[in-house]
């Protein structure tokens, strides 16, 4: 489902089911929550990336309830990385399939008859301000509903659906979010939206992946049959894309071919890959084309999820938009230089050593964020314009050199 699906179904069917939904609990819903929390069901549809931001909070849950008692829903295609993260029992992850309106709302119809047979406790809706995600959270039939409520129009009016209400603030980064309404689950909701908590008491380790030898030769093969070189050089990685659900964050297809024109004759072994999903091979094709130099070759749409969380343990550096690649690529030791633009790495940014955020700092950046539906008046990424390749050409070779240096003193 794309991002223009999504926002339609959101607004036209999510709004009057929020409204219908707050009449009749007010009217005629008398649950009240009692006894301890059994079972956690979270709520996150779309963007891998935020899924593994969740690891650390999806933890703290497992310890609260017992693995077996973990649920996730979450649309067919963005299933992979939680998998990959292996917290919640693949049995207990709630699949919406995806291919057009009809076929989602019918996967949605299943998934809750499978959700209330479960007997939820406690619902966790990591989509925000989502009036859709509202509303599964309500139908759930769980007690405990927690999620983020418009108080005085600080986020999309999406009804009284929420039993822990929480406020958006959009200062915390969003892995601390994501732990924060996992410890919401146990307070008394009068007491909310206030919360006593020392943050930097919370968890925020992320897990790291590594591959089994067969999966790295796996893909050392995939690399091989798509450069015809050997992997003897460093391997830099470019994610020249960012997704439809915010075009805006897309830093210019022409400078990504000139950063690669620029990197390719500092080192005699350096090879630069572009990566990308099967519906951006073409275009990652076209680029490649462009640079001209035979150390440049594509990998979109030639691995798996999976497959490319592997690449990344093999690769040295990525240089990506802010988008799902930088957040998958922060399970691995690979250095990330990371572009934002219109929203803020203070919210979003991949945290660690490795991470190398670049980000112009114009006054109206950020401009969309979960408040406003990640919705923006721009029509000029002008932020994203401002990093330009000579600064993204100094990070990357001060980041090759430092990693050099780092993996020399190590061995």
């Amino acid at each position: 489902m794309n991002a223009n699906s999504i926002r339609f179904a959101d607004r036209w069917l999510g709004l009057p089911a929020c409204a219908v939904l707050t009449l009749f609990r007010r009217l005629f819903d008398r649950r009240r929550p009692t006894g301890p929390v059994k079972r956690i069901l979270f709520l996150k549809l779309v963007e891998q990336g935020a899924t593994v931001l969740a690891y650390p909070a999806l933890r703290a849950a497992v310890e609260k309830v017992g693995r077996e008692n973990v649920y996730f829903m979450v649309l067919a295609e963005n299933r992979p990385i939680l998998d990959l993260l292996d917290v919640v029992p693949p049995e207990n992850v709630v699949v919406v399939p995806t291919g057009g309106l009809v076929k989602t709302l019918r996967g949605m119809l299943g998934a809750l008859l499978r959700i209330r047979a479960a007997r939820i406790d406690a619902v966790i809706d990591y989509e925000l301000f989502s009036r859709a995600s509202a509303v599964l959270a309500y139908v759930s039939g769980a007690p405990r509903r927690i999620g983020y409520h418009s108080y005085h129009g600080d986020g999309p009016w999406r009804g009284d659906l929420m039993t822990h209400r929480l406020v958006c603030n959009p200062h915390l980064h969003m892995q601390t979010v994501m732990s924060l309404m996992v410890e919401a689950v146990g307070r008394d909701p009068h007491d909310l939206p206030a919360l006593d908590l020392d943050i930097r008491s919370l968890d925020a380790d992320l897990k790291r992946f590594v591959p089994s030898a067969a999966e790295a030769d796996e893909v050392r093969g995939i690399i091989l049959a798509a450069s015809g070189a050997s992997d003897a050089g460093p391997l830099i990685l470019l994610n020249a894309n960012a997704s439809d659900l915010l075009p805006l964050r897309k830093w210019d297809s022409d400078r990504y071919v000139d950063l690669a024109r620029r990197l390719l004759p500092t080192h005699p072994e350096l090879r630069i890959a572009f990566t990308g999903a099967p519906s951006e091979a073409a275009a990652a094709k076209a680029l490649v084309r462009k640079v001209g130099d035979p150390r440049c070759f594509s990998l979109a749409g030639k691995t798996t999820m999976r497959q490319l969380i592997v690449l990344y343990t093999l690769a040295d550096l990525l240089v990506t938009n802010d988008s799902g690649p930088a957040h998958f690529a922060s399970l691995t030791g690979i250095d990330v230089i990371t572009l934002f633009g219109p929203e803020t790495p203070a919210v979003f940014g991949v945290r660690g050593p490795l991470s190398h955020i670049l980000h112009a700092g114009l006054p109206c950046s950020p401009c969309v964020n979960a408040a406003n539906n990640r919705l923006s008046a721009c029509r000029n990424n002008l932020c994203m314009q401002a990093i330009t390749v000579d600064r993204v050409e100094a990070t990357a070779q001060r980041v090759l050199a430092e990693r050099r240096e780092r993996l020399g003193k190590a061995t």
